[in-house]
């Protein structure tokens, strides 16, 4: 096991050194949802942006989807894992009251030893939560050169017939904190939390409760407050315009288009400025998010993998984070000479080859167990 430095003589560079995606190898397409509910399929595809789901077969959960997406990222990273200090996995899914999801993924990756191991929860905000943990780990100078795995994994289900029911989804991201050969993480970002009730899940219930109306609005107003804090005294149109790509937290689609349409009315455009700023510089980033649904805590970064996706090094990019309860967060990223070549691509390009899309029988027999 190699040794971390004593003195660092400065901070590392930190970001992103590899990334892994894992996607379950079941899917539900909206059509079939809309003729098992009564409904009109464009309430779904076009009302919320959706196109399909991903679902976990019975025999396979939360954790096998986390420990395959750290396993991809820490192959790709190919560095020793015995430089791994850190490992934070980012969850609503929790398996367990008391042992933490982390404790799966490092029996699942080979991991022990002198590793700080734990689990963070604060709804979909979580795993950004865990990111910057790792990344101010390394930049104080504690990590002594050591490297961080980060996950980021969740199984969103809701009540047959809830509204949410067609948001559903399924996924992991996972990032090792080292070099940034994919991305750089800038040290400073711009948090805003509010106690709130728009969405919870009770200890002992299977699926959430969920204040629709209100979680909108803490969302768009989350939102307002971390980009008016990015932007400062810069001119709103010329800051974001600079960016190659903003992601968001993608609940589903249209609730971060109605988001984008607020910071339009928050910084005086008009819809079809922010509009057009929608279209070009985020729409793009939610390909995979409509083909898996609402991965919770996965959701942002599978949004950032793919902006990071073939975008030339140095251009850059930032990624809002929301989390019910509520708390939220916008973090800016730097493209590394590794983002043009998009290796974790295969990852879901690979899953969604693979993947089954069963009827809307065989979702009613899966719920039912």
């Amino acid at each position: 096991m190699s040794r971390p430095a004593d003195r660092p003589s400065e901070p590392p560079a930190t970001g992103i050194a590899a990334l892994g995606l894992k996607l379950p190898r079941l899917g539900l397409a909206m059509d079939q949802l809309a003729q098992l509910r009564g409904e009109d399929v464009a309430k779904y595809t076009i009302g919320l942006g959706c196109s399909e789901m991903a679902l976990c077969p019975r025999d396979y959960g939360v954790a096998d989807l986390a420990v395959a997406a750290a396993e991809r990222a820490l192959e790709r990273w190919g560095g020793d894992r015995g430089r791994i200090g850190l490992l934070a996995v980012g969850t609503e899914t929790a398996v367990d009251m008391s042992r933490p999801l982390s404790a799966w993924v490092a029996d699942g990756v080979g991991l022990s030893g002198a590793v700080r191991s734990y689990e963070v929860k604060h709804a979909c905000y979580g795993g950004t939560l865990a990111l910057r943990q790792a990344t101010e780990w390394r930049l104080s100078g504690a990590a002594r050169g050591q490297a961080a795995l980060v996950v980021a994994a969740d199984v969103a289900l809701y009540a047959p017939e809830d509204p949410g029911e067609p948001t559903q989804g399924a996924g992991a991201v996972a990032l090792v904190v080292d070099e940034p050969r994919v991305a750089a993480l800038e040290a400073v970002s711009y948090p805003w939390s509010e106690p709130a009730f728009d969405f919870w899940r009770p200890v002992g219930e299977s699926f959430p409760r969920v204040d629709g109306p209100l979680s909108l609005d803490c969302y768009r107003r989350a939102a307002e407050h971390c980009f008016q804090a990015w932007v400062g005294k810069e001119d709103p149109a010329q800051a974001l315009e600079a960016l190659e790509a903003l992601c968001f937290h993608v609940p589903f689609p249209k609730m971060v288009r109605k988001a984008v349409d607020h910071l339009g009315e928050v910084f005086g455009w008009s819809q079809e400025q922010a509009r057009d700023l929608y279209a070009r510089k985020i729409e793009p980033s939610m390909e995979w998010n409509r083909r898996c649904g609402n991965s919770y805590t996965a959701s942002l970064w599978t949004s950032v993998a793919r902006a990071l996706n073939g975008m030339e090094e140095g251009k850059r990019l930032t990624a809002f984070s929301y989390g019910s309860g509520f708390g939220a967060e916008l973090l800016t990223l730097v493209a590394g000479p590794e983002a043009a070549g998009g290796a974790w691509a295969e990852d879901v390009e690979g899953d969604l080859a693979e993947r089954s899309l069963i009827d809307a029988g065989a979702y009613q027999e899966l719920r039912a167990g």
